[in-house]
């Protein structure tokens, strides 16, 4: 068990994910200050509509400090790394610390179907979209991780993908939830494509009720 700081905010970071930081309250700069005088990582957890937070959050290792304005603002780009799990949440500092265990997985190895089932579809969603680039390797010991953190999930499919502690079940979970994305996908562009050609958007052809 070890304590670091949390910095609760209304987004999910899951390991090898990269997204950009605005650090403007005083309370998170000095957080962000700390941790970057002693090169360490902090907690960032998704929070509740109820405002406490979710139990199961990411380590953030700042990887690039983009700007610091004069008033101490800082934009910054942010890694995930470990998962963990809250046991204790202190509040006696300015930001909120937490006494954290690590978050490992079972054994319980994904069917290698669910693996290709997951990636063919999101092949396809590249394609569909035009996105240049390679996939992730398959052999990676993170590729779900790696697959999440490329696709806009929502915040709560997205914790529940994080909190998951068996490989098997996120692959099959994810699977599902890349087919449905891909779903929507197809359809939002036909409409698109309805819309282009006359101006008018119909839902359904006659022929296919």
């Amino acid at each position: 068990m070890t304590q670091i700081g949390l910095f609760p905010l209304d987004l999910v970071l899951v390991p090898t994910e990269r997204i950009p930081l605005n650090i403007f309250e005083e309370r998170y700069k000095e957080l962000i200050g700390e941790s970057l005088e002693r090169d360490e990582e902090f907690g960032i957890v998704l929070m509740r509509g109820s405002g406490d937070m979710h139990h199961v959050g990411t380590r953030a290792a700042i990887s690039e400090v983009l700007e610091v304005l004069p008033d101490g603002r800082m934009h910054i780009v942010v890694e995930g790394g470990d998962r963990f799990r809250v046991l204790e949440v202190d509040h006696q500092r300015p930001f909120a610390t937490g006494t954290v265990e690590e978050l490992t997985d079972e054994d319980e190895p994904p069917d290698p179907a669910d693996v290709d089932r997951t990636l063919e579809t999101y092949r396809q969603i590249r394609e569909t979209l035009g996105t240049p680039g390679e996939p992730p390797d398959r052999e990676s010991p993170l590729l779900a991780f790696e697959l999440i953190a490329r696709v806009d999930f929502s915040t709560a499919n997205k914790q529940e993908l994080l909190e998951l502690t068996s490989p098997r079940l996120r692959f099959v979970r994810l699977a599902v939830l890349l087919e449905r994305a891909l779903e929507a996908l197809v359809i939002e562009q036909d409409l698109r494509q309805r819309a282009h050609g006359n101006g008018k958007v119909t839902p359904f052809d006659r022929d296919n009720r």
